[in-house]
């Protein structure tokens, strides 16, 4: 069998996959987009190549041995984005999972390496493909070498054998060289021949056969202009030549012998695949790791309790009640324990909902209960009519705030973590997807929900401790515990939802999709599935004749950016956009939202996770209340739908303005932004002052945008690249924006350098509450991991600190409706700002009371702004 060599000019087509896809980030906020994009043509490769061999190729470093000749080579270069240089590093990591081969060389290009193992391959007769963006990598095709290089994106591909590269540029392999010799480069800065492009240089070569030839005849060239600009410019050709030829001898210390392939490990990949989020490629991996044996769990006693006495509560009891899904608002209950210095029981649910003494016990204010999750407890009894009292201690938020990088707060995730393994994990006893249920056996289920709140009881002086000792037990006790107690009642409370508004809105979403999908169709020129790519592919590309931007494995790409890159080029495109963006309203939203409406009272009661983002953020699920669209007004209008549960009250919406910003000032001290805001300016036409250096009256909207974009931008560590991007403008332009900005607010720059520099020696940021995040990368030898961890130390202390903030207004304002006797509720909160229904006659009191809580939560150097707004719905309340 042939060997067959497949070689990637690493550089080449990491720039090409980070130029195609939108900028990604996993779990952790690292960037991915180019190595999401380079490993699905790497699995496309391996997939359809099925190579012996294999090697990727990576530039060293600026300098190369061409820089001897030519100071200016590639001078004219614009710096690699860091979003992008964060991402080699990674990619390498990637590689290694494959057990790829990837080689550098000091003053060497990738051009050279690939040149020379091609060399090598060529010679032993085996096949070679090389696969790059860069043009210059044509001269090594031979009958042996193919060329494949990626036109636009990475999956439009076009492959060079010598005969399709003699019908596409009229020239030889050999000949290529000359070909840029004289047109030059304008990429490499590479000078060639001005005035003379890939047309006009193609001719002469096919005339001379190489530049040496052509001005050995100089004379015989037709054309004074063109004979004159060959002259003056013998040099610079000839320089140029030297330039783009590539070094088929590099002095590299392996051999084509060394990249041979035998294949990768699946579970090496899957790792990978599954820290960097790329949950979707893991299909294309076949195998399965072996299923880890269960270990044998040491024996556990308890009792099961048929009638519950008060002799077996001690006033500081562990108590957890059991639901199969995550949904405490809809499951049912199956079972209940409680383990104390006494002893461990088992209670069944029939038992505890018709204790008078677990009520007594529960609602009683003087006995303290320690609980997995007191929001879910507090829900879960809610529906049983009992008031739980005096919970003291919340495992998961304990968990949380120990390690808020964890994404497993579950006891048995938490207790394996602490070096406790004598609990099984839930999937191991329930199972998981369409076989998740309770075993036959009782003593199972049973057994495993004893051991699981045994845990609790074992672990909660331990978890308390390590809180004591990082100044967070505060944290835990005065904040986040009251609050679970406080969403809890909010959760039970739910939020009205006028169904018949829902639907009809469903029917003018339908009505303009129908009307749209006419317009489409007309635009057309004929009907088609609108939402298959499939069809809608080739009517954009081959009837239409629009732009390819990127390809697919199963044909053309037709997702949203490639459409928004296609904005402006036909009105089909503006129709499509505005179709899909009606559609998800209509699917996600509108449907979504009616799944979830309870039938006996229309309200939709969302759960609120303390325990998920590591800036200590709230979030909210089944349904996500915080993600409804409101860029666009029918996305807005949803929120119509949402009303008072009692006719005649009204909603009531207070938001804190730009709490994030005023934060920001408050922590880096920075006298200018603190002025603003305590002299009531807009903000963001302040910085357009400070940083374009005019007057307020001579701020354009255009300004007043960019400084908004720089506002919200700068702390969360926005490069000049990102930047960019979202204005629309040159990294050039960006970069002189941020320093001018942070020239303006010395301050803020001051801030962001201490912040690092602190992270660097402690480990950990912190907010004003004193929660921490870990930053373990933040001394990281892999730029990718330690950039992301730098973005992060300056991002937490003041996302962290906002989210403290409304946490603790939250509380407040409970606290006062309650002692007020206010009938008021408090029903939502999203992002910055909280939702409430209020009686008419409390409007006026209530909407002071939040103005006042919320601006007094908390002490800051500049003072805390909140907007109320009020209206007959969600919708008309802002």
């Amino acid at each position: 069998m042939t060997n067959k060599l497949i070689l990637i000019d690493g550089n080449s087509i990491a720039y090409r996959a980070f130029f195609a896809l939108p900028l990604l980030n996993n779990d952790k906020g690292v960037y991915t987009n180019a190595v999401y994009g380079f490993t699905t043509m790497l699995l496309r490769i391996l997939e359809e190549e099925q190579p012996t061999h294999m090697l990727v190729a990576f530039d060293a470093g600026k300098t190369t041995f061409r820089h001897q000749t030519y100071k200016e080579y590639k001078g004219g270069r614009e710096k690699t984005p860091s979003e992008l240089r964060e991402q080699f590093p990674l990619l390498r990591e990637l590689l290694d999972a494959f057990s790829i081969k990837h080689y550098q060389l000091e003053k060497y290009e990738a051009d050279d390496i690939i040149g020379t193992i091609a060399k090598q391959a060529n010679e032993k007769d085996w096949q070679v493909k090389v696969i790059s963006g860069d043009k210059d990598l044509l001269q090594l095709i031979s009958d042996k070498v193919d060329v494949r290089l990626t036109k636009k994106g990475i999956s439009d591909v076009m492959t060079y054998t010598p005969e399709v590269l003699q019908d596409d540029m009229e020239v030889t392999p050999e000949q290529v060289i000359d070909l840029k010799a004289l047109m030059g480069d304008k990429s490499d800065n590479i000078p060639g021949v001005p005035g003379v492009g890939q047309k006009t240089a193609a001719k002469l070569i096919k005339q001379f056969t190489t530049i040496e030839n052509l001005y050995d005849h100089l004379d015989e060239v037709s054309g004074k202009k063109l004979k004159e600009k060959l002259e003056d410019n013998k040099e610079a050709a000839f320089m140029s030549k030297e330039l783009v030829t590539i070094n088929r001898q590099s002095p590299i210390e392996i051999t084509a012998d060394d990249t041979v392939y035998e294949g990768y490990t699946d579970q090496q990949v899957k790792e990978i695949f599954l820290d960097l989020g790329f949950q979707s490629l893991l299909k294309r991996i076949d195998g399965e790791a072996e299923e880890e044996k269960q270990e044998a769990l040491e024996d556990i006693t308890y009792d099961t309790v048929q009638e519950i006495t008060a002799d077996i509560f001690t006033g500081e009891d562990v108590l957890d009640i059991e639901i199969l899904d995550e949904n405490y608002h809809t499951e049912n209950m199956i079972g209940a324990a409680i383990v104390n210095g006494k002893g461990k029981y088992f209670i069944p649910i029939d038992v505890l909902k018709n204790s008078t003494v677990f009520k007594q016990w529960a609602e009683d204010e003087s006995k303290k209960k320690y609980v997995f999750d007191a929001k879910k407890t507090t829900v879960l009894l809610n529906r049983l009519s009992i008031s739980i009292k005096g919970i003291v201690f919340d495992m998961v938020l304990a968990s949380y705030l120990i390690n808020p990088s964890e994404n497993n707060h579950d006891i048995p995730a938490i207790s394996h973590r602490f070096g406790h393994t004598n609990v099984r994990f839930d999937e191991e006893v329930y199972g998981k997807g369409a076989k998740k249920g309770l075993p036959e056996d009782q003593t199972v289920w049973q057994n495993h929900i004893v051991r699981k709140t045994n845990m609790i009881f074992v672990l909660h002086d331990q978890m308390k401790n390590s809180l004591d000792e990082y100044k967070q037990l505060e944290l835990l006790l005065d904040l986040e515990l009251p609050l679970a107690l406080v969403l809890g009642e909010m959760e039970a409370t739910g939020v009205k939802v006028d169904r018949q508004r829902l639907m009809d809105m469903g029917k003018e979403l339908k009505a303009s999709l129908d009307t749209l999908e006419k317009d489409i169709y007309e635009l057309a020129g004929e009907e088609f599935n609108i939402n298959s790519p499939k069809q809608l592919g080739p009517i954009l590309f081959e009837k239409l004749e629009l732009p390819v931007i990127k390809k697919t494995k199963t044909g053309y790409s037709t997702a949203a950016d490639v459409l928004e890159q296609l904005q402006g080029k036909h009105a089909i495109i503006d129709k499509l956009l505005i179709y899909r963006q009606l559609k998800k309203l209509d699917s996600t939203y509108i449907a979504g939202l009616l799944k979830v409406i309870h039938e006996d009272t229309s309200k939709i009661h969302t759960r609120f996770n303390q325990a998920l983002t590591q800036t200590g953020r709230l979030s909210s699920i089944d349904p996500n209340l915080q993600n409804i669209p409101i860029r666009i007004e029918e996305g807005r209008k949803i929120r119509q739908a949402f009303i008072p549960s009692v006719e005649g009250w009204k909603m009531i919406a207070a938001d804190y303005s730009q709490i994030e910003l005023r934060v920001l000032a408050h922590i880096a001290g920075d006298d200018k932004l603190q002025a603003a805001f305590k002299q009531d300016k807009d903000i963001h036409t302040q910085t357009a002052m400070d940083v374009f250096h005019v007057t307020e009256d001579e701020v354009t909207a255009n300004m007043r945008r960019q400084a908004k974009a720089v506002n919200f931008g700068i702390v969360y560590g926005i490069s000049d690249y990102g930047l960019s991007q979202s204005l629309g403008i040159t990294r050039k332009e960006a970069k002189s924006f941020i320093d001018r900005y942070l020239e303006s607010y010395p301050g803020v720059k001051e801030y962001m350098d201490e912040i690092v520099q602190n992270a660097k020696q402690t480990g950990y940021v912190t907010t004003i509450m004193n929660r921490r995040r870990y930053l373990p990368d933040i001394t990281s030898r892999n730029f990718n991991q330690r950039s992301f961890a730098e973005r992060t130390a300056m991002n937490t202390p003041i996302q962290g600190s906002a989210a403290d903030i409304i946490k603790l207004a939250m509380i407040e304002l409970d606290k006062q409706l309650k002692q007020g006797n206010y009938q008021a509720n408090m029903l939502l909160q999203v992002h910055d700002e909280l939702i409430l229904e209020v009686p008419e006659e409390e409007m006026e009191k209530v909407s002071n009371l939040l103005v006042d809580v919320m601006e007094n939560a908390i002490e800051l150097s500049v003072p805390l702004k909140v907007d109320v707004e009020s209206g007959d719905t969600w919708y008309d309340a802002k």
